[in-house]
């Protein structure tokens, strides 16, 4: 970007340059022409390109952020926040032994088919859930979207926050939230 005066009378596209200030990139290939006001500027210096005077009241008061979609953290985060969501979306589909998903499930089926539908492949059954992941030491220190691994690796659910879960745990009960049983909870894993 560069600045140059002219004490000559302006016209043609030069004219356009007293009345707007372009400021940087907002998409990729795009601009936003800004009106430019009287005010006093204050020096901007650039290495390697200049110095620039740019006014005080450069941006325009009804000029908005744009709305962002909350999905901010690490991938991690972001794609346990997924698949906790993606459980709780099938909450009333029945519980089928086997079943994997999208209309009914079996406990692993829920889990693994929500990871799958957040980005991440993990494995199937629940023996497999609990030997994967990354291991967290204890339900205090569990996040939601943790596989949760009940009674020695033979139920596997989706830690929801606040001691519940998303699972899907036998035949004629359909997926459900449910308080955490921490008597019979074998270990918890964070994919």
């Amino acid at each position: 970007m560069a600045k140059h005066r002219m004490d000559k009378p302006q016209t043609g596209a030069f004219k356009a340059a007293t009345t707007a200030v372009v400021a940087g990139s907002i998409a990729l290939g795009g601009s936003l022409a800004l009106a430019a006001a009287p005010a006093d500027a204050a020096p901007i210096k650039i290495p390697n390109v200049g110095t620039f005077d740019v006014p005080d009241n450069l941006l325009p008061g009804n000029l908005k952020a744009p709305k962002l979609d909350g999905n901010f953290g690490t991938p991690q985060q972001v794609r346990a926040k997924k698949a906790l969501a993606a459980a709780e979306s099938k909450i009333g589909s029945p519980y089928v032994y086997g079943a994997a998903g999208p209309n009914a499930f079996d406990c692993s089926g829920l889990t693994s088919w929500a990871y799958k539908q957040a980005g991440k492949i993990i494995p199937r059954d629940s023996y497999g859930q609990m030997g994967g992941g990354t291991p967290v030491a204890s339900l205090a220190q569990a996040k939601p979207g943790d596989i949760l691994i009940f009674n020695g690796g033979g139920h596997a659910g989706i830690y929801a926050g606040n001691g519940v879960m998303v699972h899907s745990s036998t035949e004629g009960v359909p997926v459900q939230r449910a308080k955490v049983n921490t008597m019979s909870l074998t270990a918890i894993r964070r994919y």
